[in-house]
């Protein structure tokens, strides 16, 4: 991977320098050691040989990754709407990944020109360490010193922002066919209305033809008040004896 005067990135102390490769028993084992000096931070660190990716130990960005990292720094801040505890974990979060872009995303939000309200004292402390963290990779693959970095990054940061792109009429056209399928589901409420009061109209037409159909056990009555007579008729001759 690397060896000794190589420059390397720890993700949460930043860049360092190789300075050995040494083997040492532990455990009963044998182990090989990247030894690491991070003079910024004043330690050093041993990372086992086969576990070196795995805690995310990596050599310094290329040339390309570092320019998408600066370019990063001449847009404008996004700073979301959110409790700046949460937004502070987060930030930290970015900065120990050790990627140089969500380092630069990190000082690009936190970055206040001349006429801009003051930083507070947590969001310049996390500020500074950003821009340090990112200063010392940007120094390391420049093959320059930290200040140079420094001077670079502040000169990219106070650039002039691009505005906020106005809306094109493609986005207009693009909006249309969604106004169209939200005006859809009204036509077809709209209709089914319609269709009920259609059915509704239809059930009187059945309701009228059954009482004509009962019309015939109506005469059924009269049969009965005849018969009652001729029995009535009968039983006179027998109260005469």
């Amino acid at each position: 991977m690397c060896g000794p005067g190589d420059f390397v990135v720890y993700p949460t102390h930043g860049v360092g320098k190789v300075v050995d490769i040494e083997t040492r028993e532990i455990a009963g084992q044998k182990l090989r050691l990247f030894v690491v000096s991070f003079d910024h931070e004043r330690m050093t660190l041993r990372v086992p040989t086969a576990k070196a990716e795995v805690a995310g130990l990596r050599r310094l960005s290329s040339r390309k990754v570092m320019e998408t990292a600066l370019t990063t720094l001449k847009g404008r801040a996004r700073v979301k709407r959110t409790m700046w505890s949460r937004r502070a974990q987060e930030y930290e979060a970015k900065i120990n990944s050790g990627d140089p872009v969500l380092i630069s995303e990190v000082v690009r939000d936190l970055h206040r020109n001349t006429g801009q309200p003051d930083q507070s004292f947590s969001e310049r402390q996390i500020y500074e360490k950003a821009i340090d963290r990112l200063a010392c990779e940007v120094a390391a693959v420049d093959k320059s010193d930290k200040e140079k970095a420094m001077v670079k990054l502040e000169t990219l940061l106070s650039a002039e922002k691009p505005e906020k792109p106005e809306k094109t009429e493609q986005s207009e056209e693009v909006a249309k066919p969604e106004e169209k399928a939200k005006a859809e589901p009204k036509v077809i409420e709209e209709n089914k209305p319609a269709q009920k009061a259609t059915s509704k109209a239809a059930k009187p037409k059945t309701a009228a033809k059954k009482p004509a159909a009962k019309a015939k056990p109506a005469a059924k009555p009269a049969k009965n008040a005849v018969k009652k007579p001729a029995t009535a008729a009968k039983a006179k001759p027998k109260a005469k004896k």
